[in-house]
């Protein structure tokens, strides 16, 4: 009888655990908040690494290749920039989201990051909920972004954008500088509908989700980075002013 109790038990206690998430590695050198963002993903089933410094954060994400990385930007030796930048010009580690972690007053770093292709942040201190649903929205959004890969190119006029291999083409060629998760995620949005005018928050709403904070700062990081990197073909993106931006195709 006390067997077959015990045996209740374990099944209930197996039965209660969240199944396994994805995997995230978490790099912030402060213990108490490293602990608490583990606590929690772990609580909800996600499968963390932690590291300390960026060096260890760079080395666990090129060997492991997790799902997402948190990234503390105020790390020592390699700052959490730094580690950034290294990740998206890696090819093998380039498409890992990654979510940034910041101090207040630290504007010009969240600028950096999202210039580098970070696809998200939050400002200590944070709620571990609003951190884990960031993180979901991010997952999400990627998981979308792969069930549209079969999709047609887009042409306008000189421009090809292909969403399957998130490849970009002007007059044939491809861009030179490679465009981040979330520009060419912008610039498929306002090229599907020339003409359309989207505001700051429609674009922000249809790349990253209805959950994300919207600033209008975040938004124009991006149309500058596509407007640089496509060169003149990037004239095409307009500025409606005091509306938001629209893609013009002639």
């Amino acid at each position: 009888m006390q067997k077959t109790r015990t045996k209740e038990k374990e099944v209930t206690r197996a039965a209660s655990k969240p199944p396994l998430r994805e995997r995230v590695l978490v790099v912030e050198d402060e213990e108490d908040i490293l602990e608490l963002i583990r606590y929690n993903l772990t609580r909800e089933g996600y499968r963390v690494t932690a590291a300390a410094t960026g060096e260890e954060g760079l080395r666990l994400a090129q060997r492991d290749k997790p799902d997402l990385v948190v990234l503390d930007l105020m790390l020592p030796g390699i700052d959490g920039i730094d580690v950034c930048r290294r990740l998206k010009a890696d090819a093998a580690t380039r498409y890992i989201p990654v979510v940034m972690v910041t101090a207040k007053g630290e504007e010009a770093d969240v600028v950096a990051g999202l210039e580098l292709g970070a696809d998200d942040y939050l400002t200590k201190p944070f709620s571990p909920k609003v951190l884990i649903a960031r993180i979901r929205a991010v997952i999400r959004r990627r998981e979308q972004e792969a069930a549209r890969d079969a999709k047609e190119p887009i042409t306008r006029g000189e421009l090809q954008i292909h969403p399957g291999r998130r490849e970009v083409l002007v007059d044939g060629s491809r861009v030179a500088q490679e465009l981040t998760f979330s520009e060419f995620n912008v610039l498929h949005l306002l090229a599907s509908r020339p003409g359309w005018v989207f505001s700051r928050a429609q674009i922000v709403d249809a790349v990253r989700g209805c959950d994300y904070h919207v600033t209008e700062r975040s938004v124009d990081v991006h149309i500058v980075g596509l407007r640089r990197k496509l060169g003149d073909a990037g004239e095409r993106i307009e500025t409606v002013r005091g509306v938001g931006y629209r893609f013009r195709e002639a």
